[in-house]
Protein backbone atom coordinates (compact mmCIF):
# COMPACT_ATOMS: atom_id res chain seq x y z
CA UNK A 1 0.00 0.00 0.00
CA UNK A 2 1.53 3.31 -1.06
CA UNK A 3 2.30 6.11 1.38
CA UNK A 4 -0.20 8.41 -0.37
CA UNK A 5 -2.98 5.80 -0.26
CA UNK A 6 -2.44 5.26 3.47
CA UNK A 7 -2.89 8.98 4.01
CA UNK A 8 -6.15 9.25 2.07
CA UNK A 9 -8.83 9.47 4.73
CA UNK A 10 -12.55 9.67 4.28
CA UNK A 11 -14.39 11.60 6.98
CA UNK A 12 -18.17 11.59 7.36
CA UNK A 13 -19.91 14.11 9.61
CA UNK A 14 -18.80 17.75 9.88
CA UNK A 15 -20.30 18.61 13.24
CA UNK A 16 -18.50 20.20 16.18
CA UNK A 17 -15.94 17.38 16.45
CA UNK A 18 -15.76 16.04 12.89
CA UNK A 19 -15.08 19.43 11.33
CA UNK A 20 -12.19 20.05 13.73
CA UNK A 21 -10.71 16.58 13.31
CA UNK A 22 -10.72 17.24 9.57
CA UNK A 23 -8.61 20.39 10.06
CA UNK A 24 -6.17 18.60 12.35
CA UNK A 25 -5.67 15.76 9.85
CA UNK A 26 -5.12 18.21 7.00
CA UNK A 27 -2.50 20.09 9.05
CA UNK A 28 -0.71 16.80 9.69
CA UNK A 29 -0.48 15.88 6.02
CA UNK A 30 -3.44 13.58 5.50
CA UNK A 31 -5.48 13.93 2.31
CA UNK A 32 -9.01 14.23 3.65
CA UNK A 33 -12.16 13.67 1.59
CA UNK A 34 -15.41 14.49 3.31
CA UNK A 35 -19.14 13.99 3.12
CA UNK A 36 -21.86 15.53 5.24
CA UNK A 37 -25.62 15.20 5.05
CA UNK A 38 -25.83 18.98 4.57
CA UNK A 39 -23.31 20.04 1.86
CA UNK A 40 -20.47 22.27 3.06
CA UNK A 41 -18.20 24.56 1.02
CA UNK A 42 -15.00 22.74 2.02
CA UNK A 43 -12.27 21.16 -0.11
CA UNK A 44 -12.71 17.57 -1.28
CA UNK A 45 -16.41 17.39 -0.52
CA UNK A 46 -17.77 14.36 -2.39
CA UNK A 47 -21.26 13.48 -3.54
CA UNK A 48 -21.98 10.31 -1.54
CA UNK A 49 -20.45 8.09 1.17
CA UNK A 50 -19.69 5.33 -1.35
CA UNK A 51 -17.40 7.75 -3.23
CA UNK A 52 -15.21 8.03 -0.15
CA UNK A 53 -14.73 4.28 -0.16
CA UNK A 54 -13.50 4.41 -3.76
CA UNK A 55 -10.80 6.97 -2.90
CA UNK A 56 -9.82 6.03 0.66
CA UNK A 57 -8.83 3.00 2.67
CA UNK A 58 -9.81 4.55 6.01
CA UNK A 59 -13.24 6.00 6.69
CA UNK A 60 -13.95 7.82 9.95
CA UNK A 61 -17.60 8.34 10.92
CA UNK A 62 -18.55 11.23 13.23
CA UNK A 63 -22.35 11.15 13.33
CA UNK A 64 -24.58 11.70 16.32
CA UNK A 65 -26.91 8.77 16.88
CA UNK A 66 -27.85 5.16 16.18
CA UNK A 67 -30.00 5.77 13.12
CA UNK A 68 -27.38 7.99 11.50
CA UNK A 69 -24.61 5.43 12.03
CA UNK A 70 -26.61 2.59 10.52
CA UNK A 71 -27.64 4.78 7.58
CA UNK A 72 -24.02 5.71 6.83
CA UNK A 73 -22.61 2.19 6.93
CA UNK A 74 -25.40 1.03 4.60
CA UNK A 75 -24.51 3.84 2.19
CA UNK A 76 -20.81 2.91 2.42
CA UNK A 77 -21.40 -0.79 2.01
CA UNK A 78 -21.43 -1.03 -1.81
CA UNK A 79 -17.95 0.49 -2.05
CA UNK A 80 -16.31 -1.48 0.75
CA UNK A 81 -13.75 -4.22 0.26
CA UNK A 82 -11.09 -6.08 2.23
CA UNK A 83 -8.68 -3.12 2.06
CA UNK A 84 -10.99 -0.84 4.05
CA UNK A 85 -11.03 -0.05 7.75
CA UNK A 86 -14.13 1.77 8.97
CA UNK A 87 -13.80 3.65 12.25
CA UNK A 88 -17.04 4.50 14.08
CA UNK A 89 -16.72 7.36 16.59
CA UNK A 90 -20.40 7.75 17.48
CA UNK A 91 -21.77 7.24 20.99
CA UNK A 92 -24.58 4.76 20.38
CA UNK A 93 -25.90 1.61 22.00
CA UNK A 94 -23.56 -1.40 21.97
CA UNK A 95 -26.20 -3.30 19.97
CA UNK A 96 -26.18 -0.62 17.25
CA UNK A 97 -22.38 -0.66 17.13
CA UNK A 98 -22.44 -4.43 16.66
CA UNK A 99 -25.04 -4.11 13.89
CA UNK A 100 -22.88 -1.53 12.10
CA UNK A 101 -19.84 -3.79 12.39
CA UNK A 102 -21.78 -6.69 10.89
CA UNK A 103 -22.77 -4.62 7.84
CA UNK A 104 -19.15 -3.61 7.25
CA UNK A 105 -17.70 -7.06 7.84
CA UNK A 106 -20.16 -8.70 5.43
CA UNK A 107 -18.30 -6.82 2.69
CA UNK A 108 -14.96 -8.21 3.89
CA UNK A 109 -13.89 -4.86 5.38
CA UNK A 110 -12.77 -4.38 8.98
CA UNK A 111 -14.43 -2.35 11.69
CA UNK A 112 -12.91 -0.42 14.58
CA UNK A 113 -15.06 1.01 17.36
CA UNK A 114 -13.55 4.25 18.69
CA UNK A 115 -15.87 6.55 20.66
CA UNK A 116 -14.02 9.51 22.13
CA UNK A 117 -14.04 11.98 24.97
CA UNK A 118 -13.06 15.62 24.68
CA UNK A 119 -14.51 19.06 23.99
CA UNK A 120 -14.38 21.04 20.77
CA UNK A 121 -11.18 22.70 22.05
CA UNK A 122 -9.63 19.27 22.48
CA UNK A 123 -10.67 18.38 18.93
CA UNK A 124 -9.16 21.61 17.60
CA UNK A 125 -5.85 20.80 19.30
CA UNK A 126 -5.81 17.13 18.36
CA UNK A 127 -6.19 16.11 22.00
CA UNK A 128 -9.19 13.79 21.99
CA UNK A 129 -9.03 10.51 23.89
CA UNK A 130 -10.34 7.43 22.07
CA UNK A 131 -11.73 4.26 23.64
CA UNK A 132 -10.95 1.54 21.12
CA UNK A 133 -12.26 -1.96 20.45
CA UNK A 134 -11.76 -4.20 17.45
CA UNK A 135 -9.54 -6.85 15.93
CA UNK A 136 -5.97 -6.27 17.07
CA UNK A 137 -4.51 -6.08 13.54
CA UNK A 138 -7.13 -3.52 12.44
CA UNK A 139 -6.52 -1.40 15.54
CA UNK A 140 -2.78 -1.54 14.90
CA UNK A 141 -3.21 -0.30 11.31
CA UNK A 142 -5.59 2.45 12.36
CA UNK A 143 -3.46 3.66 15.28
CA UNK A 144 -1.42 6.30 13.35
CA UNK A 145 -4.66 7.88 12.10
CA UNK A 146 -6.22 7.91 15.57
CA UNK A 147 -3.05 9.25 17.17
CA UNK A 148 -3.09 12.21 14.77
CA UNK A 149 -6.21 13.66 16.43
CA UNK A 150 -5.74 12.41 20.00
CA UNK A 151 -3.57 12.58 23.06
CA UNK A 152 -4.38 9.04 24.21
CA UNK A 153 -5.76 5.74 22.94
CA UNK A 154 -7.22 3.36 25.49
CA UNK A 155 -7.62 -0.14 24.05
CA UNK A 156 -10.63 -1.77 25.74
CA UNK A 157 -10.77 -5.16 24.01
CA UNK A 158 -11.35 -6.92 20.72
CA UNK A 159 -15.10 -7.38 21.11
CA UNK A 160 -17.19 -4.71 19.41
CA UNK A 161 -19.49 -2.97 21.91
CA UNK A 162 -17.03 -2.95 24.81
CA UNK A 163 -15.61 0.51 24.08
CA UNK A 164 -19.12 1.90 23.73
CA UNK A 165 -20.09 0.54 27.16
CA UNK A 166 -17.09 2.35 28.67
CA UNK A 167 -18.01 5.57 26.87
CA UNK A 168 -21.60 5.44 28.14
CA UNK A 169 -20.36 4.78 31.68
CA UNK A 170 -18.04 7.79 31.61
CA UNK A 171 -20.84 10.02 30.32
CA UNK A 172 -23.05 8.87 33.20
CA UNK A 173 -20.50 10.36 35.60
CA UNK A 174 -20.14 13.53 33.54
CA UNK A 175 -23.89 14.20 33.36
CA UNK A 176 -24.37 13.49 37.06
CA UNK A 177 -21.44 15.77 38.02
CA UNK A 178 -22.81 18.74 36.11
CA UNK A 179 -26.33 18.16 37.43
CA UNK A 180 -24.98 18.02 40.98
CA UNK A 181 -23.00 21.21 40.38
CA UNK A 182 -26.15 22.98 39.15
CA UNK A 183 -27.99 21.98 42.33
CA UNK A 184 -25.02 23.05 44.50
CA UNK A 185 -24.95 26.47 42.81
CA UNK A 186 -28.67 26.86 43.44
CA UNK A 187 -28.16 26.09 47.13
CA UNK A 188 -25.26 28.55 47.43
CA UNK A 189 -27.31 31.27 45.76
CA UNK A 190 -30.30 30.57 48.02
CA UNK A 191 -27.98 31.00 51.03
CA UNK A 192 -27.08 34.47 49.75
CA UNK A 193 -23.44 33.62 48.99
CA UNK A 194 -21.43 34.60 45.88
CA UNK A 195 -21.38 31.76 43.39
CA UNK A 196 -17.71 32.45 42.67
CA UNK A 197 -16.89 31.38 46.23
CA UNK A 198 -18.26 27.94 45.47
CA UNK A 199 -16.13 27.70 42.31
CA UNK A 200 -13.04 28.62 44.35
CA UNK A 201 -13.94 26.08 47.02
CA UNK A 202 -14.30 23.34 44.42
CA UNK A 203 -10.79 24.01 43.12
CA UNK A 204 -9.47 22.78 46.47
CA UNK A 205 -11.95 19.93 46.77
CA UNK A 206 -11.03 16.32 46.08
CA UNK A 207 -14.22 15.83 44.03
CA UNK A 208 -13.27 18.53 41.52
CA UNK A 209 -12.69 17.46 37.91
CA UNK A 210 -11.66 18.88 34.57
CA UNK A 211 -15.30 18.90 33.58
CA UNK A 212 -16.31 21.00 36.59
CA UNK A 213 -13.33 23.32 36.18
CA UNK A 214 -14.51 23.99 32.64
CA UNK A 215 -18.27 24.10 33.25
CA UNK A 216 -18.65 25.91 36.59
CA UNK A 217 -17.41 29.35 35.43
CA UNK A 218 -19.67 29.19 32.36
CA UNK A 219 -22.66 28.09 34.43
CA UNK A 220 -22.09 31.03 36.80
CA UNK A 221 -21.93 33.40 33.81
CA UNK A 222 -25.04 31.86 32.28
CA UNK A 223 -22.98 30.98 29.21
CA UNK A 224 -24.42 27.81 27.69
CA UNK A 225 -22.71 27.94 24.31
CA UNK A 226 -22.80 24.42 22.95
CA UNK A 227 -19.79 22.19 23.38
CA UNK A 228 -21.80 19.03 23.90
CA UNK A 229 -25.51 19.53 23.51
CA UNK A 230 -28.38 18.67 25.82
CA UNK A 231 -30.00 16.52 23.15
CA UNK A 232 -26.85 14.42 22.72
CA UNK A 233 -26.24 13.98 26.44
CA UNK A 234 -29.91 13.09 26.85
CA UNK A 235 -29.51 10.45 24.15
CA UNK A 236 -26.54 8.97 26.04
CA UNK A 237 -28.42 8.89 29.33
CA UNK A 238 -31.34 7.16 27.62
CA UNK A 239 -28.91 4.55 26.32
CA UNK A 240 -27.54 4.17 29.86
CA UNK A 241 -31.05 3.65 31.23
CA UNK A 242 -31.81 0.96 28.65
CA UNK A 243 -28.51 -0.79 29.35
CA UNK A 244 -29.25 -0.70 33.06
CA UNK A 245 -32.66 -2.24 32.53
CA UNK A 246 -31.21 -4.96 30.31
CA UNK A 247 -28.89 -5.94 33.18
CA UNK A 248 -31.56 -5.49 35.90
CA UNK A 249 -29.71 -2.52 37.41
CA UNK A 250 -31.28 0.49 39.07
CA UNK A 251 -29.35 3.55 37.85
CA UNK A 252 -31.11 6.14 40.00
CA UNK A 253 -28.60 9.01 39.67
CA UNK A 254 -28.37 8.62 35.90
CA UNK A 255 -32.16 8.51 35.68
CA UNK A 256 -32.39 11.79 37.62
CA UNK A 257 -29.80 13.43 35.35
CA UNK A 258 -31.71 12.13 32.32
CA UNK A 259 -34.97 13.62 33.57
CA UNK A 260 -33.41 17.05 34.14
CA UNK A 261 -31.95 16.98 30.62
CA UNK A 262 -35.35 16.02 29.26
CA UNK A 263 -36.95 18.98 31.06
CA UNK A 264 -34.63 21.43 29.33
CA UNK A 265 -35.02 19.63 26.02
CA UNK A 266 -38.78 20.09 26.28
CA UNK A 267 -38.26 23.77 27.12
CA UNK A 268 -36.47 24.29 23.81
CA UNK A 269 -32.85 24.15 25.01
CA UNK A 270 -31.86 20.97 23.17
CA UNK A 271 -29.14 22.73 21.18
CA UNK A 272 -27.61 24.42 24.24
CA UNK A 273 -24.71 22.92 26.13
CA UNK A 274 -25.77 20.19 28.53
CA UNK A 275 -24.71 22.41 31.45
CA UNK A 276 -27.91 24.34 30.71
CA UNK A 277 -29.60 22.03 33.23
CA UNK A 278 -28.75 24.93 35.57
CA UNK A 279 -31.51 26.96 33.89
CA UNK A 280 -34.01 25.05 36.02
CA UNK A 281 -32.69 26.81 39.10
CA UNK A 282 -31.55 30.24 37.91
CA UNK A 283 -33.73 31.36 35.01
CA UNK A 284 -37.05 29.69 35.60
CA UNK A 285 -37.66 29.86 39.32
CA UNK A 286 -40.79 31.91 38.68
CA UNK A 287 -42.37 28.89 37.02
CA UNK A 288 -42.11 26.78 40.18
CA UNK A 289 -45.19 24.65 40.35
CA UNK A 290 -47.46 24.09 43.30
CA UNK A 291 -46.28 20.50 43.58
CA UNK A 292 -42.65 21.67 43.80
CA UNK A 293 -43.63 24.13 46.52
CA UNK A 294 -45.21 21.30 48.50
CA UNK A 295 -41.85 19.49 48.57
CA UNK A 296 -40.25 22.34 50.54
CA UNK A 297 -40.47 20.65 53.92
CA UNK A 298 -38.77 23.42 55.87
CA UNK A 299 -40.85 26.39 54.77
CA UNK A 300 -43.24 27.91 57.34
CA UNK A 301 -46.90 27.53 56.45
CA UNK A 302 -48.24 30.36 54.36
CA UNK A 303 -50.75 32.74 55.96
CA UNK A 304 -54.07 32.23 54.15
CA UNK A 305 -55.65 35.22 52.40
CA UNK A 306 -59.14 34.14 53.45
CA UNK A 307 -60.51 32.92 56.80
CA UNK A 308 -60.38 29.17 57.40
CA UNK A 309 -63.48 27.12 56.66
CA UNK A 310 -66.13 26.56 59.30
CA UNK A 311 -65.40 24.01 61.98
CA UNK A 312 -67.73 21.38 63.40
CA UNK A 313 -67.18 20.88 67.08
CA UNK A 314 -68.42 17.64 68.59
CA UNK A 315 -68.05 16.26 72.07
CA UNK A 316 -66.50 12.83 72.58
CA UNK A 317 -67.16 11.24 75.97
CA UNK A 318 -64.99 8.50 77.40
CA UNK A 319 -65.38 6.73 80.75
CA UNK A 320 -63.05 8.15 83.35
CA UNK A 321 -61.95 11.09 81.18
CA UNK A 322 -63.32 14.60 80.86
CA UNK A 323 -64.99 15.32 77.57
CA UNK A 324 -62.85 17.10 74.98
CA UNK A 325 -63.71 18.76 71.68
CA UNK A 326 -62.48 17.37 68.40
CA UNK A 327 -62.46 19.56 65.32
CA UNK A 328 -63.31 18.55 61.80
CA UNK A 329 -63.35 20.79 58.77
CA UNK A 330 -66.80 21.35 57.38
CA UNK A 331 -67.62 21.49 53.68
CA UNK A 332 -67.91 24.90 52.03
CA UNK A 333 -71.73 24.83 52.10
CA UNK A 334 -71.91 23.81 55.76
CA UNK A 335 -75.12 24.80 57.59
CA UNK A 336 -74.71 24.17 61.32
CA UNK A 337 -78.41 23.76 62.08
CA UNK A 338 -78.77 21.03 59.44
CA UNK A 339 -75.69 19.00 60.18
CA UNK A 340 -76.04 15.72 62.03
CA UNK A 341 -73.22 13.46 63.01
CA UNK A 342 -73.58 9.79 62.05
CA UNK A 343 -75.09 7.72 64.81
CA UNK A 344 -72.14 5.33 64.72
CA UNK A 345 -69.53 8.08 64.84
CA UNK A 346 -68.52 7.02 68.39
CA UNK A 347 -68.89 3.52 69.79
CA UNK A 348 -70.20 3.51 73.36
CA UNK A 349 -68.81 0.62 75.46
CA UNK A 350 -71.20 -1.53 77.44
CA UNK A 351 -70.03 -0.16 80.78
CA UNK A 352 -70.69 3.46 79.83
CA UNK A 353 -73.43 5.11 81.86
CA UNK A 354 -75.49 5.88 78.77
CA UNK A 355 -77.10 3.31 76.53
CA UNK A 356 -77.14 0.49 79.10
CA UNK A 357 -78.15 -2.68 77.23
CA UNK A 358 -81.59 -4.23 77.82
CA UNK A 359 -81.50 -7.29 80.16
CA UNK A 360 -81.15 -10.51 78.23
CA UNK A 361 -84.13 -12.92 78.09
CA UNK A 362 -83.67 -16.01 80.27
CA UNK A 363 -85.46 -19.39 80.40
CA UNK A 364 -86.95 -20.97 83.48
CA UNK A 365 -83.62 -22.33 84.70
CA UNK A 366 -82.02 -18.91 84.58
CA UNK A 367 -80.04 -19.80 81.47
CA UNK A 368 -79.81 -17.61 78.35
CA UNK A 369 -82.58 -18.41 75.89
CA UNK A 370 -81.34 -20.76 73.16
CA UNK A 371 -83.04 -18.84 70.42
CA UNK A 372 -81.01 -15.69 71.10
CA UNK A 373 -77.46 -15.39 69.73
CA UNK A 374 -74.78 -14.69 72.34
CA UNK A 375 -74.31 -10.97 72.84
CA UNK A 376 -71.21 -9.33 71.47
CA UNK A 377 -69.98 -6.35 73.43
CA UNK A 378 -67.53 -5.24 70.73
CA UNK A 379 -67.99 -5.36 66.94
CA UNK A 380 -65.87 -8.11 65.35
CA UNK A 381 -63.90 -7.11 62.27
CA UNK A 382 -64.26 -9.29 59.20
CA UNK A 383 -60.49 -9.44 58.84
CA UNK A 384 -57.48 -7.71 60.35
CA UNK A 385 -56.50 -6.46 56.93
CA UNK A 386 -59.83 -4.71 56.45
CA UNK A 387 -59.67 -3.31 59.96
CA UNK A 388 -56.24 -1.78 59.33
CA UNK A 389 -57.44 -0.20 56.10
CA UNK A 390 -60.40 1.39 57.84
CA UNK A 391 -58.16 2.78 60.56
CA UNK A 392 -56.03 4.52 57.93
CA UNK A 393 -58.84 5.98 55.90
CA UNK A 394 -61.76 6.57 58.24
CA UNK A 395 -60.66 7.06 61.87
CA UNK A 396 -60.09 10.64 63.10
CA UNK A 397 -56.44 11.63 63.53
CA UNK A 398 -54.78 12.82 66.73
CA UNK A 399 -53.63 11.52 70.10
CA UNK A 400 -57.07 11.40 71.75
CA UNK A 401 -58.57 9.75 68.71
CA UNK A 402 -55.98 6.99 68.87
CA UNK A 403 -56.65 6.67 72.58
CA UNK A 404 -60.36 6.32 71.84
CA UNK A 405 -59.73 3.58 69.29
CA UNK A 406 -57.52 1.77 71.77
CA UNK A 407 -60.26 1.93 74.41
CA UNK A 408 -62.84 0.47 72.04
CA UNK A 409 -60.66 -2.48 71.10
CA UNK A 410 -60.57 -3.97 74.64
Amino acid sequence: MSRRTRKNVGLIGLGIIGSRVREVLRRKGFHVFVWNRTPRPVPNFVGAPAELAEMCDFVQIFVSDDDALLYIVKQLSPGLAARHIVLAHSTVSPATMCAAAEIVERRGARFVEAPFTGSKEAAENGELAYYVSGEAAAVREARPLLEASSKELLEIGEEIGQATAIKIATNMVTAASVQSAAEALALVQAAGLPLEKFALAMQQNASNSKTLSMKLPKMIEGNFERHFSIQHMLKDMQIASRLGLSHHLELAVSAAARDRLLEQMQRGHGDDDYSAVALKYFHQSESKTESETDLDLFSPPAVPDSPPPAVIRKEITMPGLASFPEEERAPADFQPEETQLPEAAVFEPEHAEANVPTPEPRNGNGERAATEPPPSVLPQPISRELEDEEEETQQPAGFFSRLLRRATNY
